[in-house]
Parts: C-alpha cells; sequence; structure tokens
C-alpha cells in the first residue's frame, strides 16, 4: 500500500458513487477524479476484503431508521477516511487527499440509511441497462446471490414481500441476474425523495456527457473543466474494450448481440414486476429520467 494523506475527516468531502456492479462506476468515478484531487476508495464496504465490514452481509440491507452503533461506527470510519486497507486503496493516486470520492457496488440498499445518518455526504446512483448489466455479469462469471435477500427479513418486510414470487420464480442464470438488478435499485429508488440523491444514467453518460455529467456536477457542487472532458472517452481499469469507450453508441448496444430476444422479453417482464420498466425497457436507451420520479413512488 503506498504513501498518501488524507487531511480532512469532514464528512462534507465525501462523495459516494453507488450502483450495481458492471454498471460503469468505475468510469465515472475516472470522470469525477479526473483531476486527481479525491483520495478514491474503491469498494470498502466489502466485507470478504475489508476486515472492519465483517458485520455486514455481502449486500447489506439498513433500514434508514437503524441506529446499530456497530454499522454507524463502521460507517463513520470509512466515510471520513479514517481506515487504510489494500482492497479500498489500491486505486488511489492522489498523495495528499482533502476529498474522498468512495465507490462500492454493494451498498446501494444501504444508501438511504447512510444519507439519514451522514447527510453531508453527496450521494450519486449510477443505472444502466438490466440487459447490458446481466450479460457483462455473466460474461465475468458473477454469481447472483439472490439468498442474500431472501435471508435478510427487513428487507423482505420493507419490500420484497410483494416479490417474492418474482425473486424465487427466476431460473436461469440471466434472470436471476436481472432480478438482482431490479432489487438493488428499486430500493434506493423507493427510498429517497427529490434532491437527497442523483440517479444518473449510463446510457446519457455515453451519448450526452457534455450535458449529463454537467447536470452531475451541478448536484455535486464541482465545475467540469477539460480534465473531466477528456476523461470521458477514456476507458477504466475495469473496462474491456477502449474502442468501446470510445464509441459510446455502440458500447450502450453491445449486450444486444450476447441477449437473445427470449431474453430480452423475459427480463421486460421482470423489470415491469418492480414497476421500472418506465426507466427501462426493451428498448437500449432509458425511457425517463429516474430523478422525476423520486418522491412519488
Amino acid at each position: 500500500m503506498h504513501l498518501f494523506f488524507d487531511l480532512n475527516p469532514d464528512l462534507k468531502s465525501s462523495i459516494f458513487l453507488g450502483g450495481v456492479g458492471r454498471s460503469g462506476t468505475t468510469w465515472v468515478s475516472d470522470v469525477i477524479n479526473a483531476r486527481n484531487d479525491y483520495r478514491l476508495m474503491f469498494e470498502p464496504f466489502y466485507p470478504e476484503k475489508v476486515p472492519l465490514c465483517r458485520p455486514f452481509r455481502y449486500r447489506q440491507y439498513l433500514r434508514p431508521t437503524d441506529s446499530n452503533t456497530t454499522y454507524l461506527t463502521v460507517g463513520q470510519t470509512i466515510l471520513s477516511g479514517k481506515i487504510r486497507n489494500a482492497w479500498i486503496d489500491k486505486y488511489n493516486r492522489c498523495l495528499i487527499a482533502r476529498k474522498r470520492l468512495v465507490k462500492d457496488i454493494r451498498a446501494n440498499l444501504m444508501l438511504k440509511w447512510m444519507h439519514v445518518h451522514f447527510p453531508a455526504i453527496r450521494i450519486v446512483v449510477l443505472l444502466r441497462h438490466p440487459c447490458a448489466v446481466a450479460s457483462s455479469k455473466l460474461k465475468s462469471g458473477w454469481g447472483t446471490h439472490l439468498d442474500e435477500f431472501l435471508d435478510q427479513p427487513e428487507l423482505m418486510l420493507d419490500y420484497l414481500t410483494p416479490f417474492e414470487e418474482v425473486i424465487k420464480s427466476a431460473e436461469t442464470d440471466f434472470e436471476k441476474h436481472i432480478v438482482l438488478w431490479c432489487v438493488e435499485n428499486y430500493v434506493p429508488l423507493k427510498q429517497f425523495a427529490s434532491g437527497e440523491a442523483y440517479f444518473t444514467l449510463y446510457e446519457r453518460l455515453c451519448l450526452a456527457p457534455e450535458e449529463e455529467y454537467k447536470r452531475l456536477f451541478e448536484f455535486l457542487g464541482l465545475t467540469l473543466t477539460s480534465e473531466h472532458r477528456a476523461a470521458f472517452k477514456r476507458p477504466s481499469v475495469m473496462s474491456r474494450s477502449v474502442s468501446a469507450i470510445v464509441k459510446g453508441d455502440s458500447l450502450i448496444d453491445a449486450w444486444r448481440k450476447d441477449v437473445t430476444q427470449d431474453q430480452v422479453k423475459r427480463a421486460t417482464q421482470i423489470v415491469a414486476a418492480f414497476g421500472l420498466s418506465e426507466i427501462y425497457s426493451d428498448a437500449s436507451l432509458p425511457q425517463t429520467d429516474p430523478n422525476v420520479h423520486l418522491g412519488t413512488r
């Protein structure tokens, strides 16, 4: 682990970027941190890699009102930067940091809890088409872990009981990844009110980066610079294809060569069952801005 100094524990200096795996969070974090003025904290709530987080499940749901001191202590320690860990800091290149960019793909189910208990933190959530996410996860050999949801009574009681049969009816790995996408996005979309967090869309960042990043940066209180604009076209360390990042339109549709029409139909049915078809359907592009629906669901 290389040397660096995190000099400002004030939570106002922290941005949290959430989203499901393979949705483009690393790429977006690279753009936000294009000037290398943030300490980049990589997936700090991963209990298998971060001993401090052993009390957390792999995909932990926390009620916004949960005041368990164990969870609060861990959250405060991580979000204020008072932790050093080889996994968390493996992509950090900022020597002297006074701001933090925390990126995590397993924290969507506790984002509102984070907002309630650490309100100074600005939270961004990235969404990408569920078929694109499922296809990418299958290629990478990712597990589905649906039992993580069914085994959390509070999560089932608060949100998922109406969808229990939908969850259990998923047969193929593709369908299970679609259900996983639905759950991890349904909960924060249901919880947040307008203005509490910013939900950005991967496809819009690809096709209209200037416009969408300007909106995102306005929410974060940042100024879009030439360094950020240059980062639009650079692939992340997690990306498979340089050319795909440069050609945003082909990246948006790339999943269709690996997903059958029957799979698209089934995915559309599952997404509709969760009431999320107002955002994503069988079309490649999102149907509407999710921020419009916050606080009205």
